[in-house]
């Protein structure tokens, strides 16, 4: 169940009550960040690391890092709503829960004909050529009706199908750890499987943090072939057949 806390604007003086968010934890659960009632915080400058606090399920003991609980104010100003550590206890909370370290991932379609045709490449000469073929992939590997919007989104998301979102990266630089995690965050929003490609490979975090929460992965050289280089990508080719 959501925690509900009294919250005053600093800067209006208004008076709010904040309900936390609640997500679904790896083993089914409702999670909701434990709220502390201290005062907020008003942003006025943001940091990846303070837009996520770690957060323990009551039901299976896992930990896991979730959006950071705001406050928007109709005065304009943004508060950050304090958490409760997952080293504090909270009432009647055992001192020390078991952690479930297993990786999840969210169930992927398993539509595609068997046995499959060898895929068929396409050179990739500029970014959206990276793309098509990463949506040509997407489609022999069985996800149906992949569609990839003509003017690419604020939110990365370049490839967009039922059950599925899919960034696409063609820079010259690795895809880091913020990268994994956005794919992962707009994919649970709608329920949808994330897949990430990426033609300079990852980040060492951005690798181990898509282990743990069952991205897959794959990178592209300029023939246009998508190689898996994790365990959630290997799978998704398996069960894509």
């Amino acid at each position: 169940m959501a925690d509900t806390v009294p919250v005053r604007c600093p800067s209006c003086r208004r008076d709010h009550v904040f309900a936390s968010p609640v997500y679904p934890c790896a083993c089914g659960a409702p999670l909701a960040p434990p709220l502390l009632h201290a005062p907020p915080e008003r942003i006025t400058h943001r940091t990846w690391t303070d837009d996520w606090v770690t957060v323990r399920c009551l039901a299976c003991g896992r930990q896991d890092h979730w959006p950071q609980p705001e406050l928007g104010c109709p005065c304009g100003t943004v508060l950050r709503i304090p958490v409760r550590p997952v080293s504090t206890p909270g009432p009647g909370a055992p001192d020390t829960m078991p952690f479930a370290a297993r990786p999840w991932h969210i169930p992927l379609p398993r539509t595609a004909t068997v046995p499959r045709p060898s895929f068929r490449p396409v050179t990739i000469r500029t970014a959206r050529d990276a793309v098509t073929a990463a949506a040509l992939y997407l489609k022999w590997l069985g996800f149906q009706d992949v569609v990839q919007p003509e003017v690419r989104p604020l939110s990365g998301i370049d490839l967009r199908g039922p059950g599925l979102v899919a960034q696409v990266d063609p820079s010259t630089r690795p895809a880091t750890l913020r990268d994994v995690e956005c794919l992962w965050l707009n994919g649970l929003s709608v329920s949808a499987a994330g897949v990430f490609f990426s033609l300079a490979g990852y980040a060492d975090d951005a690798r181990s943090r898509a282990d743990d929460l069952g991205v897959p992965l794959f990178v592209m050289d300029l023939t246009g072939s998508p190689q898996p280089v994790n365990a959630a990508a290997d799978e998704l080719i398996s069960t894509g057949a």
